[in-house]
């Protein structure tokens, strides 16, 4: 098929460059002029695994094309996808106006056979909005044909995801319509669920906000095994073999970070209050999570009291490891509420720093290596767990630290690991290892 893609921001350029992959030709179109430049040089402006690879491999066939023509980008196509970002707007809810604008700006180019698909993230209700704009701006002589198929990719494992996912989701009113989106994702070979289109919104939202609630739920689990003398690794271990909860999701942490848990999970309450529906769980689950992303700058206090003056090595900035995608990391309010509080900080981040740059505050020392990082500081304080944090010898964080002191906020290692270590290890959730003498 002749496919056109509105927005080369993650989403977007993952799902662009895949559906090349498998035989479409398709366009990519950006307002982004920078952007689309560097795209069609075969740069990818994300870091993602496999993708810049197969970016280029595709460039080279000839089946995918950068622009920010819309005229030229939407000319014979068959399908358009939208794939604009959907941020967090002040009162919770979604930020609709750019995916809007793209509304307005490809209206005047369609034609009674176009499907319009709708991959951001957006509330329910909306795609019935964005069919109604269109013929009310532009779209006079026909009815326009809207499908609704969120995205569920993982960051970091974006591109395996579109060619493994658990299922493809396909929301419309129109058959046929819906019947042209699923051959145009049929040879993924994945089990393709169709839906009315707010069922669709829906399940988007329901998803992540279930897996928002686990790791709340499991942290919950966590602060409490700390006060109980527990082990939260052994517990998540015991609950996860059952089939009814499963395994995934239940790992303790410093929290959940990144671009679309914290909004969509803002925008479901807000909407849920707006159909005077408050959803108490989903607000109770985002308090949990709020809290847990200071936890690491408590137990440097218990630790070592005020941290004026004290220089820590923060090993992770991203939201997790296999990105360079710093929202709403836990590192920011961590290295904000510690540089306020008169710290010094080392930084590492194996993918992340540039875009770290423009976030964190000034005054961040930012290191090539982790030995770099280590060098001087009073502990170490592990907020991603990048294998390359995981692999680092232990004996090196002894040679390279002031003190030799662990702040591990991803429990990257066991606690049979650091007995006898001659480190002082506080994790999440399990009991902490404290230098005998």
């Amino acid at each position: 098929m002749n496919i056109a893609v509105i927005g080369t921001g993650y989403v977007g350029l993952v799902t662009g460059v895949c559906l090349s992959h498998i035989g479409n030709s398709v366009t990519c179109i950006d307002i982004d002029l920078d952007k689309i430049a560097k795209l069609q040089n075969g740069l990818s402006p994300i870091y993602e695994e496999g993708l810049e690879e197969m970016l280029r491999t595709n460039l080279h066939r000839k089946q995918l094309n950068f622009t920010s023509d819309y005229k030229k980008g939407l000319t014979d196509k068959d399908v358009i996808l939208l794939a604009v970002g959907t941020p967090q707007h002040e009162d919770g809810f979604a930020d609709l106006s750019a995916l809007f604008s793209a509304c307005r700006a490809i209206a005047p180019h369609l034609h009674e056979h176009t499907i319009i698909v709708t991959k951001s993230t957006v509330p329910i209700g909306t795609n019935e909005r964005i069919k109604q704009y269109m013929e009310q701006n532009g779209v006079q002589h026909f009815s326009v044909k809207i499908v609704s198929a969120p995205e569920f990719l993982r960051q970091g494992s974006a591109v395996h995801d579109t060619f493994h996912g658990d299922r493809i989701v396909i929301g419309g009113e129109d058959p046929a319509a819906v019947q042209t989106v699923e051959e145009l994702y049929r040879p993924f070979n994945i089990p393709i669920i169709k839906t009315d289109l707010r069922s669709a919104e829906m399940i988007k939202y329901a998803s992540n906000a279930f897996l928002a609630a686990k790791i709340s739920f499991i942290n919950e689990m966590a602060n409490l095994c700390e006060h109980a003398g527990a082990n939260v690794a052994d517990v998540s271990q015991g609950i996860g073999m059952d089939r009814r909860i499963g395994k995934h999701f239940l790992s303790a942490g410093a929290g959940y970070g990144g671009s679309c848990f914290p909004k969509d999970l803002s925008a479901i309450i807000a909407y849920g209050r707006d159909v005077d529906y408050p959803l108490s769980i989903l607000e109770n689950v985002q308090a949990v999570n709020e809290r847990q992303t200071v936890l690491l700058a408590e137990k440097i206090r218990k630790k070592f009291g005020h941290p004026e003056g004290k220089t820590f090595a923060i090993l992770g900035l991203a939201f997790k490891p296999g990105t360079d995608d710093m929202r709403n990391a836990p590192s920011i309010p961590l290295i904000n509420e510690l540089i306020e509080s008169g710290a010094g900080i080392n930084t590492f981040d194996p993918a992340a720093t540039e875009n770290a740059k423009n976030i964190l505050p000034k005054g961040v020392n930012y290191a090539g290596t982790i030995d770099e990082a280590l060098a001087g500081a009073d502990g170490a304080v592990i907020v991603t767990d990048w294998q390359q944090i995981k692999d680092y010898p232990l004996n090196s964080f002894k040679k390279h630290l002031v003190n030799p002191v662990i702040f591990d906020g991803r429990n990257c290692f066991s606690l049979e690991q650091m007995n006898g270590s001659g480190i002082e290890y506080y994790s999440i959730g399990r009991p902490a290892i404290h230098l005998k003498g």
